[in-house]
């Protein structure tokens, strides 16, 4: 079968499915480099605040932020093999991601990380964007895929 007629074959996938792949990977890539700078590069590009507490929750982060990463991978993989699998993966990397936003938000508020403690306005924007990608594109993707969750679970092989 030639490529043309194997892309002609493969199942339809819903609409939107490019800005949910995307979002997928984007999310695993942020993730990685969030975490190679922060333990290998300089923490303090990524940190908007310089207490001990602060310290001690974002090092709290990085296996939630791994089941995070390695479930939107997944998820990536699975949607761009059209594997019924994309409805577990999508599923799971959305509601970590909301999850890991509730987290980072209440702390944030409660802490006053948005108030710019250390004066870095540019902190607090790189932050509240994080905060803010973090829950839209979770609550997206588990949107996405629970109203699509037919046709995913439709989809050829695990």
């Amino acid at each position: 079968m030639t490529a043309a007629a194997e892309a002609s074959a493969a199942p339809a996938l819903p609409p939107r499915s490019g800005f949910v792949l995307g979002s997928l990977i984007v999310a695993f890539v942020v993730t990685v480099a969030y975490w190679v700078i922060w333990f290998f590069v300089d923490r303090a590009i990524l940190a908007s605040a310089n207490t001990e507490s602060y310290y001690v929750f974002e090092n709290a982060f990085p296996v939630a932020d791994t089941w995070l990463a390695v479930t939107a991978l997944l998820g990536a993989i699975a949607l761009r093999k059209r594997r019924a699998t994309t409805l577990l993966w999508c599923l799971c990397a959305g509601s970590a991601s909301l999850y890991l936003a509730g987290m980072d938000i209440l702390f944030d508020l409660e802490n006053g990380i948005y108030k710019a403690p250390t004066g870095d306005w540019g902190g607090v924007v790189v932050e509240a964007l994080i905060n803010a990608g973090t829950l839209f594109i979770g609550a997206y993707v588990v949107h996405w895929t629970w109203k699509h969750r037919r046709t995913l679970a439709a989809l050829e092989g695990f």
